[in-house]
């Protein structure tokens, strides 16, 4: 099936269009979030692993831009995924704080990596190897930073 097949012809209606897009992700957040419950984490929780992951020694407010958070919510989930073990803290030059993955947070990561991965591979089944190529070349060009709306 291509691209468009199950829309009318015409212009698209762009308020139904940001709304798809945020279906699919409403859809793909309420899923993630039941089944990394499974794994002992929380979509959130998970996600800040992975930035932390990414850039071992970020300080809290480029973790909480690399999450879409706000620095306050990010440090109140640093706080709890400390608590938990997962993460460590640690002074870095200045005042800076620098964030580092527990052993015990790189296997919630790992485990929960295999959550995510069965969730969106099976959201996205129904588009073949091309169409997410598209989509995903599509939505990085409307989402680029630095462009301004």
């Amino acid at each position: 099936m291509g691209v468009g097949a199950d829309t009318p012809p015409g212009p698209v209606d762009v308020e139904e269009l940001g709304r798809a897009v945020k279906e699919a992700q409403y859809r793909h957040h309420r899923t993630l979030d039941t089944r990394l419950a499974s794994v002992g984490t929380t979509l959130a929780q998970w996600d800040a692993l992975r930035a932390i992951s990414r850039t071992p020694g970020a300080s809290a407010h480029e973790l909480a831009v690399a999450t879409f958070q706000g620095d306050q919510a990010f440090g109140t989930l640093a706080t709890r995924l400390a608590a938990q073990h997962l993460i460590e803290r640690r002074p870095g030059r200045g005042r800076r704080i620098e964030h580092h993955l527990t052993e015990a947070g790189e296997r919630v990561l790992t485990a929960g990596r295999a959550v995510t991965r069965e969730v969106l591979t099976a959201s996205f089944g129904p588009l073949d190897e091309d169409e997410r190529a598209t989509l995903l070349g599509l939505l990085r060009r409307i989402g680029s930073p630095g462009e301004a709306l």
